[in-house]
């Protein structure tokens, strides 16, 4: 059961970076525009681009469970500075401040999903681990 919840887990994590890959990529204008209101205006397009081919490449590499603690560790070089200064609720106004907060928390809780990818690794049902058991049939001469 472990196994399974590993692969489910790994799934869902994988989904909401490689959805926000696609979404920026999709909106990458918009998304320029939403960084210059937050004060990120050094080179914004190459600091999008990056952010995309990390969240994709990160995403990709947890997904299949292949190198998932290095795809986990990608995915914490974007997601921890993102949510610090996207859902900073503490330097948000009164009216926002709750929803703020919340998206934050809801950050948080991925970092730590995050974070148990990068530690614990991919698990059993991996690419990886396909490899790893893969026997190549020897050609007797």
């Amino acid at each position: 059961m472990k196994d399974v919840a590993d692969l489910i887990g790994r799934i869902l994590i994988a989904f909401i970076f490689l959805y926000e890959a696609y979404d920026s990529l999709q909106f990458f204008q918009q998304t320029k525009s939403i960084m210059a209101s937050y004060g990120i205006t050094w080179q914004p397009d190459l600091l999008l681009t990056a952010a995309i081919f990390i969240l994709f490449l990160g995403g990709t590499l947890i997904l299949i469970g292949y190198r998932a603690s290095f795809g986990a560790f990608l995915v914490l070089l974007y997601w921890i500075p993102v949510t610090f200064i996207v859902h900073s609720f503490w330097n948000d106004p009164p009216e926002i401040h709750r929803e703020e907060s919340i998206y934050f928390m809801k950050n948080m809780a991925i970092l730590g999903g995050v974070i148990m990818v990068w530690v614990n690794g991919s698990g059993r049902y991996s690419i990886k681990r396909l490899f790893a058991t893969a026997r190549v049939p020897r050609k007797d001469r």
